[in-house]
């Protein structure tokens, strides 16, 4: 029997997490589908020790350390989640509702969906050198997931962009050389990044160079020992290597979501700004999936696209009954769901 439920949510990422707070607040249960074996999103699976820096409280925090407090704090509402499959068919039924498929042929039966999906299905863009995929995962990386990995080890970064930049000056600490490469002297890095590279390339303490790979050597193991980089000049130079980490970015697709009818922008889902709802009544979208007017892809944006997108909803499924906004500092309802005590009452504030 398909699963009966008020919402999915489509995306265990950060914002998908937060939808969850946002709506178990006004108790409402969500069942959560993810394509990947674990929450967190591109922050756990792409960059899980990256420091984010513009999270409200936190001066710094590591990106896996953020997705372990999301679910800390929605521990209390006991999302229901459904790791490693993907939403593959939505039907609108007679009564209103959707019945959803995934890939792994679960059902359910829903009166919301909440896309919450990050840029879609995503993969790293590859390096572009015939027979790179028959190189072991131990020698050409696409992420970092244990740092300490490459500590002690001749490593080539390739990249321009935050990532490269980012894991350039983290691992340069602990590793025994590293070589960043880029196609040009231009980065869509943080300047603040590349001037930084560049004072550690003048101290002798990594070196940056300019270029393609174009070619990958391997040992008499058949594991990766060298590469050729091709710079500006056209003149090959080969580079003595541990490891090879490519940064070139991500390859989003939206896969079966561009199949549902959607209006769509640059593979964005377009939304009011009220209740951040599709052209489809009841398909809300909030995080980076979703397009309207002035839309800034932060993780910031997409909690407060959360909080608005739970409102809606809960309008949604008690029509005609008045929401009242609660807060969580003086509200004995949101004290009980959130399995805390009251801190203080009413009475004490005005005492105080």
């Amino acid at each position: 029997m398909p699963y009966d439920t008020d919402v999915i949510i489509i995306g265990a990422g950060p914002c998908g997490l937060f939808q969850v707070f946002e709506l178990g607040l006004l108790d409402i249960h969500a069942h959560v589908i993810e394509s990947l074996p674990a929450a967190g999103g591109q922050c756990s699976e792409l960059y899980p020790t990256k420091p984010i820096y513009d999270i409200p409280a936190y001066p710094t925090i590591g990106a896996q350390e953020l997705v372990d407090r999301l679910l800390e704090q929605i521990a209390p509402f006991e999302p229901t989640f459904h790791f490693s499959q993907q939403v593959t068919e939505i039907q609108r039924q007679e009564d209103g509702r959707f019945h959803v498929t995934t890939s792994t042929g679960t059902e359910f039966l829903t009166r919301t969906i909440i896309v919450a999906g990050g840029v879609g299905s995503f993969a790293p863009v590859p390096l572009k050198i015939p027979g790179v995929s028959d190189y072991p995962t131990d020698s050409i990386f696409y992420s970092v997931k244990d740092p300490c990995a490459h500590h002690n080890k001749d490593i080539v970064i390739l990249g321009g962009g935050d990532s490269a930049l980012d894991w350039t000056l983290e691992l340069y600490k602990e590793a025994n050389s590293v070589v960043l490469i880029h196609r040009s002297e231009k980065f869509k890095a943080a300047p603040s990044s590349v001037s930084r590279m560049r004072e550690l390339c003048d101290e002798y303490q990594m070196q940056f160079m300019t270029g393609n790979v174009s070619g990958l050597m391997t040992n008499d193991n058949n594991a990766l020992k060298s590469i050729d980089v091709t710079g500006l000049d056209g003149v090959a130079r080969r580079i003595d290597l541990d490891q090879l980490l490519v940064f070139y970015g991500l390859s989003p697709k939206l896969g079966p979501i561009s199949e549902w009818g959607l209006d769509l922008k640059k593979n964005q889902i377009v939304v009011d700004t009220e209740k951040f709802q599709s052209n489809e009544p009841g398909i809300y979208a909030v995080g980076d999936i979703n397009w309207y007017p002035g839309k800034k892809k932060l993780i910031l944006s997409g909690f407060h696209e959360a909080a608005l997108a739970a409102f809606a909803i809960k309008e949604q499924l008690n029509p005609g009954e008045k929401v009242h906004l609660q807060y969580t500092t003086t509200s004995s309802s949101m004290h009980k769901r959130l399995g805390v005590s009251d801190p203080y009452t009413t009475n004490d504030i005005a005492a105080a």
